[in-house]
């Protein structure tokens, strides 16, 4: 039987056909393999402005609005400063993945290599004798941590649309036109919070059979409209009135330090992203220009946000900003809004592992057979998720764990290791070996610290005491207001 994947792909280029998530950044095409490439898609390739745009969304995310209780975990003073530093981290290794993948391409003589590709061919020429034996593993654990990325990001999902939806039903009839800050009441809960997440799962199972990219960019395009909206609301409420910050401490204690470091590499989504970017891109030698001036955007986004966020609420930072927003007409609205882009978002992220999976699970049954696994599977996928945030219903330890695990192995400890073994055998100097590996122990240890710590606190019996939100949040979720 021909093992042809659903989207119109041929089999024999499965295995490198989502390593990085480039499915959703294309208007028409449905791979960025470099043998996938026809002169036909060149007017699909995207401009600098689109390029830009994308940039934004794949690091505009859930994330974003857990930046002020990051920004609480680590201190006014020393929040800022390590969000810079990670940020100028992050982009400096999305760097190192750009120059990798073009060198590699320039040796192999081919036209794009993804992350994953870059990863298996980097080892095959490296000095180890075992890791060019086992290249193939460096594709396998990229596909690998880029799955447990989405997923988890899908997962945070579920959480944050049912966190809003809960509060948005159950304080409707308290709800006014006069916007106040949120004071505290004492709301008895109506539906528990699994209720709501089983109530959105069957509208994002549908959500996900939708495989046409064209159709899914209308997705994105809706997606990026609501964020802005929604942003520019927030802005517009947390710089009005900042109280005094000289009673914040500047640092924090080093335990909730480590939840900071998990939040903020969570937050910065897209280093997957940056090659299928340039590959798509009409004038690929510009991307270089385009990734500064986006990721210094975001940057100073994620500082703004998360910096005015803390000082507007202080020891009353929620896990959300949303969440602490006043409970009017017109920020409830805000988050019905952002809520909307990210139920679309959804299946832009749920696109990478679907396309790492279901090509595979497809291969293996006849052709009679093929729709029904291809559907089986993205259901099987989005139940998993639902089930991950019923067991875990606490978004800001999600957020630390998936940014510890994953996001900080695909964004700061992989990249140096790949420069490296990409390099090495061409005379790298010294202070560059030295650079790669200070900053793949810095990813490490923040890995493994922010791990223990995530997991200490998923252990820990949570407190019921209401602190400034309602009794709603404080019933089901009582570590939003320790």
């Amino acid at each position: 039987m021909s093992k042809t994947s659903l989207l119109g792909r041929d089999d024999s280029s499965e295995s490198s056909s989502l390593d990085d998530g480039s499915k959703f950044v294309s208007k028409g095409s449905s791979d960025t393999s470099s043998e996938d490439v026809y002169p036909a898609e060149e007017a699909n390739r995207l401009s600098m402005m689109q390029t830009l745009i994308h940039l934004w969304k794949c690091n505009i995310g859930t994330g974003l609005l857990g930046l002020p209780l990051a920004m609480k975990n680590a201190g006014i003073l020393v929040g800022p400063i390590g969000l810079l530093t990670i940020g100028v981290l992050t982009v400096h290794c999305m760097v190192i993945l750009l120059n990798c993948a073009h060198h590699l391409s320039q040796r192999l003589q081919k036209t794009f290599v993804n992350y994953g590709e870059a990863m298996m061919y980097s080892l095959e020429t490296c000095p180890n004798a075992w890791l060019r034996t086992h290249a193939a593993w460096g594709r396998y654990t990229v596909s690998f941590l880029l799955i447990i990325t989405q997923l988890g990001f899908c997962s945070v999902y579920f959480m944050f649309m049912a966190d809003n939806l809960q509060q948005i039903v159950e304080e409707a009839h308290v709800t006014s036109n006069t916007c106040q800050p949120r004071k505290s009441l004492a709301l008895t809960p109506i539906l528990d919070i699994r209720v709501y997440m089983l109530t959105i799962l069957p509208f994002l199972v549908l959500l996900v059979f939708i495989r046409n990219l064209k159709v899914l960019s209308v997705f994105s395009t809706l997606a990026n409209i609501t964020t802005l909206g929604s942003m520019a609301l927030i802005f517009e409420y947390i710089t009005q009135e900042i109280p005094d910050p000289s009673n914040l401490p500047l640092m924090a204690d080093w335990k909730t330090f480590l939840l900071f470091f998990g939040t903020a590499i969570f937050t910065f989504e897209g280093v997957g992203m940056v090659l299928p970017l340039k590959n798509q891109m009409k004038r690929p030698q510009k991307f270089s220009f385009v990734l500064y001036l986006g990721m210094s955007l975001v940057i100073i986004l994620f500082i703004c946000l998360g910096t005015l966020g803390y000082m507007k609420f202080g020891s009353d930072t929620q896990a959300s900003i949303i969440l602490n927003l006043p409970n009017c007409w017109l920020y409830q609205s805000v988050k019905l809004i952002y809520s909307i882009g990210i139920f679309f978002t959804y299946a832009l992220q749920f696109h990478v592992p679907a396309e790492i999976i279901v090509p595979f699970v497809v291969s293996q049954v006849s052709e009679n057979w093929a729709l029904f696994a291809d559907l089986s599977v993205r259901t099987a996928l989005v139940c998993l998720t639902c089930v991950s945030a019923i067991v875990i219903p606490r978004l800001d330890l999600v957020l630390a764990l998936v940014g510890s695990l994953s996001s900080s192995a695909l964004a700061l400890i992989i990249p140096p290791l790949l420069e490296i073994t990409t390099f090495y055998p061409e005379n790298m100097s010294f202070v560059t070996i030295a650079k790669d590996i200070m900053i793949s122990t810095l990813g490490l240890l923040g890995c493994i610290f922010g791990i223990y710590q995530a997991l200490y606190g998923l252990t820990q019996p949570t407190k019921h005491s209401i602190a400034n939100s309602t009794g709603v949040y404080a019933h089901h979720f009582p570590f939003l207001f320790e």
